[in-house]
C-alpha cells in the first residue's frame, strides 16, 4: 500500500508538473498573436531578440527582399545603391532576392532564407506574428508625411460611376494577404456597401497590384481595387497613361511598406542595419529615382504597435487570423 502511494504520489508529482510547466512558460514569455516561437516581453506586438546568444544569427551574406508589387526586375535596379550602402555599414555581402507572392516572402523569413525586408501594408502583421519580422521605418517625404490610399478603379466607358454599379460586375483584387487589394476593400464593402463576393460581383485575383492596373486599362477587369502609390508610379514610368483607369472609390491613408530585420538576428547587426537606413543619402541615388515617382524621399522611424493599428482593425473586421500554417 506505501509503495502503491508513493508511485501515486510520483504520478500526480509529474503531471503537475507538466500541467504548470506551460503556465510557467507562457508567464515567462508572453505573446499575445505571436507564434508559439516568439516572445513579446517589452508588449511591443513583435518578437523579442532571443537572450541566448547561441540562438543568434549572423550570416556572412545578407537577403534583401522588397514587397512583390511589379516587376522585380525593375526592383533590383532600384534598391541597387541602397544596397551597395547596407553593404559598407555592415561590412556584409547583401543579395537581393525577388520575390514572386506575398506568401512566399513570409515564407522565406520564417524559414532563416530571408534577413531583411519591407513587406506590404497587408502582410505586416502575419510577417510579425508568423516570420518573427521586426519592422522599424518606413519611407516618407520631405515633410515627413507618408502613407496610400486604397481606390477603386474603373476604365472609361465601362458602365461604372459609383461603388454599387460593381454589383454584377468583375472585381479584381490583388493577394489574400494585401491591405489595398483585399483586406480594406472587402471590410469597406461589406460595411459602407452591404457587398460581398458571388453574391453581389465576381471577385477574381490578380496577384500584383500592377496586374490589377494593367487589366482594368486593357478592359480585362470590369473594375480593381489597388494602392494608388503603385498606380502614380506606374504612370510616371509610363506603363499607363492617367485617362486609362477612373477612380470610383478612395479609401483613408494607410501605412505603406514597412522595413525591418528577422528577429534572431545578432543584435549589433541589427543596429548597424538600422544605422544604414537612417543615414542613407538618397541625393542622386536609383532609391531616389524610382521613389520620387511616389513623393517618397527618406526613411522615418516607426513602429508596428501604433502605425499598424488600423490595419489590424481592418482584419478583425474580416476575421483574419494570424495562425501560422
Amino acid at each position: 500500500m506505501f509503495l502503491r502511494r508513493r508511485v501515486l504520489g510520483t504520478v500526480f508529482g509529474a503531471l503537475a508538473l507538466a500541467l504548470a510547466g506551460p503556465v510557467w512558460a507562457a508567464e515567462d514569455c508572453p505573446r499575445g498573436d505571436l507564434d508559439e516561437r516568439f516572445c513579446d516581453r517589452d508588449g511591443d506586438l513583435v518578437a523579442d531578440i532571443p537572450t541566448d546568444p547561441s540562438e543568434w544569427v549572423d550570416p556572412d551574406t545578407l537577403i534583401f527582399a522588397y514587397t512583390p508589387v511589379e516587376d522585380p526586375a525593375v526592383y533590383r535596379e532600384a534598391w541597387s545603391d541602397f544596397l551597395d550602402y547596407l553593404e559598407q555599414v555592415t561590412g556584409k555581402k547583401v543579395v537581393f532576392f525577388p520575390v514572386e507572392s506575398n506568401a512566399a516572402q513570409i515564407e522565406a523569413m520564417r524559414s532563416g532564407r530571408l534577413h531583411i525586408a519591407g513587406f506590404n501594408t497587408g502582410s505586416n502583421p502575419l510577417a510579425v506574428n508568423c516570420a518573427g519580422f521586426r519592422p522599424f521605418t518606413i519611407m516618407a517625404g520631405d515633410d515627413g508625411s507618408f502613407g496610400y490610399e486604397m481606390e477603386i478603379i474603373t476604365y472609361p466607358g465601362s458602365g461604372i460611376e459609383k461603388v454599387e454599379d460593381i454589383r454584377g460586375r468583375t472585381l479584381a483584387f490583388t493577394s489574400p494577404t494585401s491591405n489595398s487589394g483585399f483586406k480594406a476593400p472587402s471590410a469597406i464593402l461589406k460595411a459602407d456597401f452591404d457587398m460581398i463576393p458571388d453574391r453581389d460581383f465576381k471577385a477574381v485575383f490578380s496577384g500584383k497590384h500592377d496586374n490589377s492596373i494593367l487589366g482594368v486599362a486593357n478592359k480585362d477587369y470590369d473594375a480593381a481595387s489597388i494602392a494608388n502609390s503603385v498606380r502614380d508610379r506606374m504612370v510616371r514610368r509610363g506603363v499607363i497613361k492617367p485617362e486609362q483607369v477612373i477612380t470610383i472609390y478612395k479609401s483613408q491613408t494607410f501605412p505603406t511598406t514597412g522595413f525591418g530585420v528577422v528577429y534572431n538576428l545578432k543584435p549589433e547587426l541589427q543596429e548597424k542595419i538600422k544605422e544604414a537606413f537612417f543615414t542613407f543619402d538618397w541625393e542622386g541615388t536609383s532609391l531616389q529615382e524610382e521613389f520620387s515617382k511616389s513623393g517618397e524621399s527618406q526613411f522615418i522611424p516607426m513602429n508596428y504597435k501604433e502605425f499598424w493599428a488600423v490595419i489590424r482593425k481592418i482584419d478583425k473586421a474580416n476575421n483574419v487570423s494570424y495562425a501560422c500554417k
